[in-house]
């Protein structure tokens, strides 16, 4: 592909010594640089690949060019296995594709998380949403979490702007999303799932130089929505602009913020093919942000390098550009202090003048002077953003080229934060609440669930040993049992809170942690040491198990309670349908962690909140809850009702076993007739038939299979029990009741006179059976 006054596509068929065009079609060159590539077939002479917004095909030599089905658009990479040419893979904006077919169809791309993100935000919603615009794929809203158990594709949709700038929930009502791109901005109503244009300058500039334009922006310009007002929103391009009304209307409220140098406003590309997106624009405003404590205090930064500050509104400026600060830089991001109005952070990148050494600034008297705060970023890690925490204000975050990096003293030094992160350009963050959100820049939105370790990391470092740090905020919620997390989803949190306790050294003994009521009641057990109960073989591999056992490493760990209370007894070798038997749901309230760790104890409060989306009243969840409390007891009982009386019959047997020399026949009729009784009320508490899932279609349920499934049934909402589960309750507990005074009254009448005859004559009943 040849890029002249007279380009197109050449061929030469003597290695390069003659060439001749055969084809000028305007498709396979209309964006030179990186999109204009071509491939030829390994086998056929006559079969060549051209990428450019589509993926072409040629059978003849090039002479004519068939657009492919490929999937999505702006095409850049392509292999052609040398052995077998059918076999193609494809890269293009949207992700890679595979095809066996030479390309007439396509393998799907969303089962790659590979979005490219500039900026995330979050709404106020629970679950909180999370807004980004991706590279050629458009702007997105996406759930933090699914009540289903995997963020899929139910859990996101389009929203306002385009695939670069900012994109903006309006904190009065999430429907309402601003997005920008370009110099576009619209607001977006996902009742109407329409987006109206509100841009400052609705003109499309495309092909223009920036110096020829009456006003220059950003590919990703910036839009930020003022914290106290929410109908206020400001817009950067070489001024800053604010509208009072929602987009409606808009004012200029600075002069012009930049250098303005002409010099590197001219157009880009070229000399033959120009590709002017804006991309290139320069002398452009590249940050926005009005401090969260003062109204009108707005900082401003650009990407030819200088920050400017109003302290009301708009009416005056001050240049507060850092002395030490390199020319020319991009003032990537601004974070104004939610602690002290005059501390801001500001984040530098200079790779697009070949300078990839990291450069981050904070200021704590309002920009009058700055201090470099990238003492242990790495070379490389260029910084996108720089956040503060919201509850530990020295604790900072930095969003890198390489990574995520934490500090623990306001910026004085950094260390890794990558942890199970892939490598990837990390371009904004954001804290919300106790979690960490990112936006990378190559594989999508991910968020680091619960930093509240992070915000005791220095007290837990002071206290020199064993550590239990205070969990965040639990909400009461209905977590799956089975969940299909199959491609393409996104993965839920954790299912339940997370418990985070250090340990210096790998323990000799158990871990143990009881977690207790307001009253001093023990709730839930857990021990790092396991159970040994015998579990149900597993069916059903979407089935989710929770952990029961503690982790007891060396270093950090972390487990997952389910917010439920200890199991009932089990019974060995049960089948269920689904989960075995398990605790109710705990109220909301406050709690105690209690860790015990090598003859020492530790304590941690814990606060359960109902989930803020139920607007049942708290009386009637209490009302679900003693009920499912009774059948939880009766379940314990009738449980280990079954143990006991299989335990009783293990007995008989091996006493009538020892007593076999004496022939005895009497105590065999005697003890055959007890265990013919006691299975007689087994069979009444339990099916003894089922030994899979779902064989109570084969052999019907008893009283255990019926509780179990009732106990469940109550587990669907947060809501007071309606008249028929209070009625089936007290059946179930009566014919319960019934049972164990029948087995009660068996073994009073019938086991002392049964190990009175097995002693006789000198014999020796099972001792746990028959105990002196």
């Amino acid at each position: 592909m040849i890029e002249a006054e007279q380009g197109g596509l050449y061929r030469s068929d003597d290695g390069g010594v003659h060439w001749q065009r055969v084809n000028d079609d305007g498709r396979l060159s209309q964006r030179a640089w990186y999109f204009s590539t071509i491939l030829a077939d390994p086998r056929d002479v006559n079969t060549v690949y051209a990428e450019n917004t589509g993926l072409f095909r040629s059978t003849d030599g090039g002479k004519s060019f068939e657009l492919l089905p490929a999937r999505h658009g702006d095409h850049h990479g392509l292999w052609i296995d040398p052995t077998n040419p059918d076999r193609i893979i494809e890269a293009s904006d949207g992700g890679a594709s595979i095809s066996f077919d030479r390309g007439r169809s396509w393998s799907p791309q969303n089962n790659q998380p590979t979005a490219q993100f500039y900026h995330v935000s979050v709404d106020g919603r629970f679950p909180y949403y999370v807004y980004g615009a991706q590279q050629d794929s458009g702007s997105v809203a996406v759930a933090s979490m699914d009540d289903e158990g995997a963020i899929v594709s139910r859990d996101w949709y389009d929203v306002a702007g385009g695939e670069a700038g900012f994109v903006i929930a309006d904190p009065r009502d999430a429907n309402i999303v601003y997005g920008t791109n370009e110099n576009l901005i619209t607001r977006f109503d996902k009742k109407t799932k329409q987006a109206r244009v509100i841009s400052v300058w609705p003109v499309d500039a495309s092909g223009h130089a920036a110096k020829d334009l009456a006003h220059r922006f950003n590919w990703t310009s910036p839009l930020s929505i003022s914290p106290f007002a929410p109908d206020t929103l400001y817009y950067g391009m070489e001024r800053l602009y604010r509208t009072t009304d929602d987009g409606n209307s808009w004012t200029a409220i600075s002069p012009d913020l930049t250098r303005n140098d002409k010099s590197r406003e001219q157009a880009s590309g070229g000399p033959i093919t120009k590709d002017i997106t804006s991309v290139e624009y320069y002398d452009t405003i590249f940050a926005i942000a009005e401090s969260p404590l003062t109204k009108g205090m707005i900082w401003v930064g650009t990407d030819d390098g200088l920050i400017h500050l109003t302290r009301d509104g708009g009416v005056g400026w001050s240049n507060v550009t850092p002395h030490d600060m390199p020319p020319w830089s991009t003032i990537s991001m601004i974070e104004p202090s939610r602690y002290d109005t005059n501390t801001a952070y500001v984040a530098v990148d200079r790779h697009k003048l070949d300078d990839i050494k990291p450069y981050a600034y904070k200021t704590s008297d309002g920009g009058r002077s700055w201090t470099r705060i990238d003492a242990g970023l790495l070379e490389g890690s260029f910084v996108h953003a720089v956040r503060e925490d919201a509850v530990r204000r020295e604790l900072l975050y930095a969003a890198t080229e390489t990574g995520v990096f934490v500090s623990f003293d306001a910026g004085a030094h950094w260390q890794s934060l990558q942890l199970g992160l892939p490598r990837s350009p990390v371009h904004d963050l954001v804290v919300k609440g106790d979690d960490l959100v990112i936006a990378t820049h190559g594989r999508s939105f991910w968020i680091l669930d619960d930093v509240s370790p992070l915000r005791e990391a220095v007290a837990a470092a002071a206290a020199g040993g064993a550590y239990l740090y205070s969990p965040a905020t639990g909400y009461r919620l209905h977590y799956p049992d089975q969940v299909d997390a199959r491609p393409p989803s996104g993965q839920n949190p954790p299912a339940g809170v997370l418990i985070d306790y250090y340990l210096p050294r790998a323990p000799t003994g158990p871990v143990a942690l009881d977690i207790l009521d307001g009253s001093g009641g023990v709730v839930r057990h857990l021990s790092s040491e396991k159970s040994g109960e015998a579990e149900q073989p597993p069916e059903w591999p979407d089935q989710v198990h929770p952990a029961k056992t503690l982790p007891a490493e060396q270093g950090m760990n972390r487990f997952v309670w389910d917010l439920r209370y200890n199991d009932p007894v089990q019974i060995p070798d049960a089948f269920y349908e689904g989960l075995p038997p398990r605790g109710p749901l705990v109220m909301p309230g406050r709690y105690t962690l209690k860790l015990s760790y090598g003859g020492k104890t530790q304590d941690a409060p814990l606060i359960i909140k109902a989930d803020p989306r139920d607007g049942a009243a708290l009386a009637g969840l209490e009302q679900k809850f003693v009920l499912s409390m009774q059948v939880y007891h009766d379940q314990d009982a009738l449980h280990r009702a079954v143990n006991d009386i299989r335990g009783v019959k293990s007995g008989i047997a091996a006493t009538l076993q020892a007593a076999g020399a004496r022939d005895d026949r009497a105590l065999a009729s005697e003890g055959d007739a007890l265990v013919q009784q006691a299975s007689s009320i087994e069979g009444v508490l339990m099916q003894v038939n089922i030994k899979g899932s779902e064989a109570n279609l084969n052999f019907p349920g008893m009283l255990n299979e019926q509780i179990y499934a009732f106990a469940g049934l109550l587990d669907d909402a947060d809501t007071a029990p309606n008249a028929q589960e209070t009625e089936t309750y007290a059946d179930f507990h009566t014919r319960l009741a019934t049972q164990l005074a029948a087995w009660s009254a068996l073994k009073s009448a019938k086991l002392p006179a049964f190990c009175s005859h097995a002693r006789q004559g000198g014999g020796q009943p099972d001792p746990a059976l028959c105990a002196p």
